[in-house]
């Protein structure tokens, strides 16, 4: 085991989008359930600018996340991140949007994104994960990717999470 991530399930019939730095460019990715049961997963697209990727596992009758409308989000909105922060499957945090439209530089490509900035928990293992409002819509994928210390100078903050909005990564 390299590492681990989180994705949402956007199809029924297997397709899963993820964060781009949360793959190998080649090698073996698994996907593991919340039912314990476990996938093969083939890169369908993978785009380390936006770090953003999907991926497709065998499987039938999946229940794809709803996807919300991130334009319609708003600051002091309450929220939930799911993920699989250091390996701990279906952890869920929460939080409020602290701000909408941030611009951010991933740390990797220093390509700049509008991201919801948040307070809930996110860590590695969270990215990819989901972002998610209080009517159960996907809001944004988050990302620990950009809320790392590149991105401010000086030391690590607390408190401090970002998601890539979800009208930018359905492109």
């Amino acid at each position: 085991l390299i590492g681990t991530g989180s994705g949402v399930v956007i199809s029924k019939d297997g397709y899963i989008v993820t964060n781009a730095h949360v793959l190998l460019a080649d090698g073996y990715h698994d996907v593991h359930d919340v039912d314990g049961a476990v996938y093969s997963a083939k890169i369908v697209g993978r785009d380390s600018k936006t770090d953003i990727a999907v991926i497709k596992v065998s499987a039938a009758g999946l229940e794809p996340a709803v996807l919300g409308d991130s334009d319609e989000v708003l600051v002091g909105e309450h929220v939930v991140a799911i993920g699989n922060p250091a390996g701990l499957s279906s952890t869920v945090t929460d939080g409020i949007v602290s701000a909408v439209n941030r611009k951010i530089r991933s740390d990797s490509t220093g390509i700049q994104m509008d991201c919801i900035q948040t307070n809930a928990a996110i860590s590695p293992g969270n990215s990819g994960g989901a972002l998610v409002n209080m009517y159960g819509q996907v809001i944004g994928i988050t990302s620990s990717k950009y809320a790392s210390n590149s991105l401010f100078s000086g030391g690590s903050y607390e408190g401090l999470g970002f998601a890539i909005t979800v009208n930018e990564a359905l492109p």
